[in-house]
């Protein structure tokens, strides 16, 4: 928020103290200069910035201004050159030179000999939080100006800052380690004109804040954003400071009505209220704030109906009701209130995030001086009003994330001014064409699409047009831009941010000459999911770029040799070739993510991946990788997610791998490694998920697995190895095992019958979801077919024990793992009787029993399974009848019994003992049943006949009277 009153003191100040330059007699007071030389020496100055503090006239050193006249010290500033990053998107920021500039140390109490200093700056430096702010300051009788602000300054803010009588501007904002237990002190301040005490901890005052600043008369400026206020009095006796300019208490705690005294500052000209929780109905007074030019009440909690009273402001520029929930309609009551102002000043109006569900009102256009327009994240529906082209100042416009419909108007391109246009995250359809940017000649930010799947949206321009503009962002998302990389695209070569995913752009390469010109300042480069095939090209440098996204296209040949500081590459799911360049941690030194799976890559993985220490993700599954997996790791390395599964990779699992105490997620499923696990895994106490499926390994589980340092592991897969021994009890400890996979093996020995403690298999478990799961995927045989799972993996609860050599009972403790989906033990020697409780598992899904040496009655509790979709039960010796009813009624496939030749009943054409009987009980019953029906049909014509007809014959009255009935309606319709 810029400030009304800032500029005005340092002009008045710099009349004070302009330096002496010229050929000017020395005017340095010596006993000035030795208090100079004593603060100098107490500071930290890597940078050097006090270099020309030497000589004897202290007036010509940087930083110092002296009074012309008696060569007086009046002013200090020693502000750090290099701002403060604000954001991280400020240009002018450069982190290390901000950081090697800072000036540190203690502060000298030698300044007490510069008795005529006015002007005090020691701002954006860096004190560490380890000293407070001097107490002494407040005898620098002379000050109007101090300004200690983002310095680091710690503790309590001194009460002698009371004393400076004459102080005009005092700021000591974004100092967060700063805090005031009240603030009395500023009475004494009468000429205080500025304040800025943000990120200060006021929580300590309660509502006492507000009374000490009332005692401020001349305050034109207040800044107390973030200070952790939560009370603010609902009224003042007296309102002192009613010359207020700019009030900001944005930021806070505060949970309140809108307090009656805001109402007196008439000429208030800024009011921030943001991030509060205010209460109350919106007030109808603030109508009096006449002067009102800018009011941001974003995420205050506000309710009901978008407030027309806003439109009684007429100087108004700059409103923000952002993240608000009012009611869905009332925007066009909103927007007409804004005619209330005959000159309306509007310049920015942000209603994004505020639940507005509505058509556009076909006057948008009113607002002629509107210059940035944001409706994002609302409910908004309908195309946009043809009058949108009315707004001929306009410079951003936001209508992303909304449900808007129908084509975009060609009178958008009458924006001439237009620099951002975000569109995306809608329901467009129809064509752009050439006349919807033909006169957008200011455009640079232009963004449309959406990730959720294609859009029935199309660019119809000529391949050969060159647009009036240069883009510095694009983003166009699953629309139809292609088939070919028209001119168009070729022409922006000014592009920082690229986005041009799922386009159906199909095009024989890339275009270097434009991925040349792009290269020196592109951050992000996405040009995923179209149809670009060819090669890359070798050598490129992407100083800049921190995530490059070629993946799912047809692009083929080596990997490209670029040098570059990219964060994540993606890769994957094209017909790459060759081996990873040995050379790629010099590359790619800062890579975080390298995605490489579903190419065609060959060769060993080199050693030097092991030597980028910000790799979090390595995924190199379904290639053609041979020999020995890097065995190079080392400590300190950020590696979370490790997959080079479906490979040719052979050799042992290299025990380097103990190492990497972050990783999460280790595939190495489908190789040819051999030999045992090694015990340094161990180490890896981070470890989520483990795949060594379909190895030639072999040894014992160690008992490692199941311990303390691997607690969090929630997949195991060691399917199709070749293991021995028994499965040990220690994986019973694993509460967050959900996926354990041991199937073709040659396991032997009894099921653990502690499987009850797989505490995620008993109840829902609150684990944090998968970092990695989209990247991740597991085959599984679930239903009797393997299924590859990947973004529904965390949903998975499976146990397949199934092609080892186990024995034993099932234990009955199997039957309390009532979450569990998948149960497949089939392919053992296990005997016994299925448990008597397996009904109580009632989400299984699939059960495979099969192949095994069961016997006794199939439990009746099996029929309560009703969302059994898959069982198998054949070859055993199981008997008896088969239990009917629920669910099993519908599985009726006779394979599933196959095997068991003692089993009788429903669907099996084999008949239990004591059927022939029932049947023929049946039959006669059935005989008796149609017998007697027959009888009684006929008993009961005879009776009803003879019932009617026989009264008639005997009773002669009612028979005449039947008969003169029937004569009586024959004349009636006759008639």
């Amino acid at each position: 928020m810029a400030s009304f009153y800032l500029p005005a003191v340092i002009l008045c100040s710099g009349g004070i103290g302009t330096p002496t330059t010229g050929v000017v007699k020395s005017l340095c007071i010596e006993e000035e200069r030795r208090a100079l030389v004593s603060f100098k020496n107490e500071l930290v100055d890597h940078s050097g910035r006090l270099s020309s503090w030497l000589g004897h006239d202290c007036c010509r050193w940087e930083g110092i201004s002296c009074n012309n006249s008696t060569g007086r010290v009046v002013k200090m500033n020693l502000r750090n050159p290099y701002p403060y990053p604000f954001s991280y998107s400020d240009e002018r920021w450069d982190v290390s030179a901000h950081e090697q500039s800072c000036l540190g140390g203690k502060i000298n109490a030698s300044l007490l000999s510069l008795k005529y200093l006015n002007y005090l700056d020691l701002s954006m430096n860096n004190f560490h939080g380890s000293i407070p702010i001097p107490n002494f300051f407040g005898q620098l009788n002379s000050l109007q100006y101090l300004n200690l602000s983002s310095s680091s300054f710690g503790g309590e803010i001194p009460y002698s800052l009371g004393n400076l009588s004459t102080l005009n501007f005092l700021d000591l904002g974004l100092n967060y380690n700063l805090s005031s237990r009240n603030l009395s002190w500023l009475s004494h301040l009468s000429s205080l004109k500025y304040l800025n005490l943000e990120g200060i901890d006021l929580s300590s005052t309660r509502v006492s804040w507000a009374y000490d600043i009332n005692m401020l008369p001349s305050l034109l400026e207040l800044h107390l954003s973030s200070c952790q206020i939560k009370s603010i009095p609902l009224s003042l006796q007296k309102i002192n400071f009613t010359s207020l300019l700019i009030l900001d208490l944005s930021d806070n705690k505060i949970n309140s009505a809108f307090p009656s005294w805001l109402f007196n500052f008439t000429s208030l000209k800024e009011l921030n209220l943001a991030r509060n929780n205010l209460t109350s109905p919106f007030p109808s007074e603030f109508a009096n704030l006449k002067s009102l030019e800018s009011l941001d009440l974003s995420a205050t909690s506000l309710k009901g109906q978008i407030p027309e009273v806003i439109g009684n402001l007429c100087k108004l520029k700059f409103l923000s009701l952002r993240a608000n929930d009012f009611d869905g309609g009332g925007i066009e009551e909103f927007w007409r209130s804004f005619s209330n102002c005959s000159n309306n000043s509007l310049e920015s109006l942000d209603l994004s995030f505020c639940g507005l569900e509505s058509q556009l009102p076909a006057y948008l256009g009113m607002l002629k001086s509107l210059q940035n327009l944001d409706l994002c994240g609302n409910h908004l529906w309908g195309s946009i009003p043809d009058s949108i082209g009315n707004l001929s100042s306009l410079k951003t416009l936001d209508f992303s994330y909304n449900y808007m419909n129908g084509s975009i108007p060609e009178s958008i391109g009458q924006l001439t001014e237009l620099v951002s246009l975000h569109l995306y995250l809608n329901i467009w359809e129809g064509i752009l064409t050439e006349s919807h940017f033909i006169n957008l000649t200011s455009l640079q930010d232009f963004q449309v699409g959406d990730t959720q799947g294609p859009m029935s949206l199309s660019f119809e321009v000529t391949y050969d047009w060159v647009p009036p503009f240069k883009l510095h962002t694009i983003e166009i998302i699953n629309c139809r831009v292609g088939p070919g990389f028209g001119v168009w695209l070729r022409s922006q070569t000014e592009l920082v941010n690229v986005n041009l995913r799922g386009n159906e752009i199909s095009e024989n390469s890339i275009p270097e000459e434009w991925l040349s010109k792009i290269s020196t300042q592109v951050i992000y480069l996405i040009l995923a999911h179209n149809q670009f095939s060819g090669n890359l090209p070798t050598h490129l440098k992407f100083p800049n770029s921190m995530v490059i996204d070629l993946s799912r296209n047809n692009l083929v040949g080596p990997l490209p040799l670029w040098s570059t500081n990219v964060s994540l590459l993606y890769l994957q799911s094209n017909s790459f070739s060759g081996p990873i360049p040995s050379n790629i941690d010099q590359l790619m030194p800062n890579l975080e993510g390298l995605y490489l799976f579903e190419n065609h890559l060959n060769g060993a993985i080199p050693n030097s991946v092991c030597n980028i220490q910000s790799l979090e993700v390595l995924a190199l599954k379904s290639n053609q990788f041979s020999g020995e997996f890097p065995r190079a790791w080392r400590a300190g390395s950020n590696l979370l997610f490790l997959d080079a599964s479906h490979n040719n990779l052979s050799g042992n699992i290299p025990t380097s791998l103990g190492v990497l105490s972050l990783l999460e997620i280790l595939k190495l499923n489908s190789n040819n490694f051999e030999g045992k696990i090694p015990d340094s895994l161990q180490n890896c106490s981070s470890l989520r998920s483990i795949d060594l499926g379909d190895n030639i390994l072999s040894g014992k589980i160690p008992l490692w697995i199941g311990g303390s340092n691997v607690a969090m592991l929630y997949m195991l897969q060691l399917r199709s190895n070749l293991f021995t021994g028994h499965i040990p009890h220690n994986l019973c400890n694993l509460s967050h095992l959900h996926i354990l996979d041991l199937s073709h093996n040659n396991f032997s020995g009894m099921i653990p019958n502690c499987v009850n403690n797989l505490a995620s298999l008993v109840r829902e478990d609150n684990l944090d979801g998968l970092h990695y799961g989209f990247y991740e995927q597991a085959t599984l045989t679930l239903k009797g077919g393997q299924h590859v799972y990947n973004t529904t993996l965390i949903l998975v609860k499976s146990i397949d024990l199934s092609s080892n050599v186990l024995e034993g009972e099932i234990p009955e403790e199997i039957c309390s793992l009532v979450l569990l989906g998948t149960l497949n033990l089939s392919m053992n020697q296990l005997t016994g009787k299925i448990p008597s409780k397996i009904g109580n598992m009632h989400l299984i899904e699939t059960l495979d029993l099969s192949h095994n040496h069961l016997s006794g009655q199939m439990p009746r509790s099996l029929s309560s399974l009703s969302f059994l979709s898959h069982l198998n039960l054949s070859y055993n010796n199981l008997s008896g009848r088969i239990p009917t009813g629920n669910q099993l009624q519908t599985l009726n496939d006779l394979s599933i019994y196959m095997g068991n030749p003692l089993l009788c009943g429903v669907p099996l054409s084999t008949q239990c003992p004591g059927d022939e009987l029932k049947d023929a009980k049946d039959k006669n019953e059935n005989g008796n049943y149609k017998f007697w029906f027959y009888v009684s049909v006929i008993l009961g014509f005879i009776v009803g006949f003879w019932g009617v007809c026989g009264t008639l014959v005997l009773k002669t009255s009612w028979r005449y009277a039947y008969f003169r009935f029937f004569d009586d309606i024959k004349d009636k319709v006759m008639g």
